[in-house]
């Protein structure tokens, strides 16, 4: 009996999932130079629009050095589209904000990704809510 490292449905589900994470960076890396961004910086951009992030927690989630991170805020700052800013909570760390001209860019770069969306929105809010519940629990995140 194959085990399920092994077997050829997880073997397509796992290839299905590369398939998508492919495509994903493939369109983001597109996107993110039609706004003269490279993807990492289009990436960041998209975080910090949600809400301003110490240094450190951004390169947790891109899964990154923070000496990367440094470099791509330096790069998103000096073209006006990120501020650091102090925590209000802990005036010794540096929080990476958005500026309004960066949250408008972010917009836009979201806006601009069909991929996801387009083949999403076939599904119904029913298979929509399974997979993100799905994604989640493969993630190890609370689906509830």
């Amino acid at each position: 009996m194959a085990t399920p490292r092994t077997d050829p449905l997880t073997r397509e589900v796992v290839d299905l999932i590369a398939g998508v994470v492919a495509r994903y960076y493939e369109e983001y890396e597109q996107v993110a130079g039609q706004h003269s961004l490279t993807g990492a910086q289009a990436r960041v951009l998209g975080l910090l629009a949600l809400e301003p992030v110490p240094m450190r927690k951004i390169a947790q989630k891109l899964r990154c050095e923070p000496s990367n991170v440094t470099g791509i805020v330096d790069r998103l700052e000096s073209r006006g589209l990120v501020e650091r800013r102090p925590d209000p909570a802990d005036r010794r760390v540096k929080l990476a904000a958005p500026t309004p001209e960066g949250l408008d860019t972010a917009r836009r770069l979201r806006e601009s990704l069909d991929f996801a969306r387009e083949p999403l929105g076939q599904l119904t809010v029913v298979e929509r809510t399974l997979l993100r519940d799905l994604l989640k629990r493969m993630l190890g995140e609370d689906a509830g």
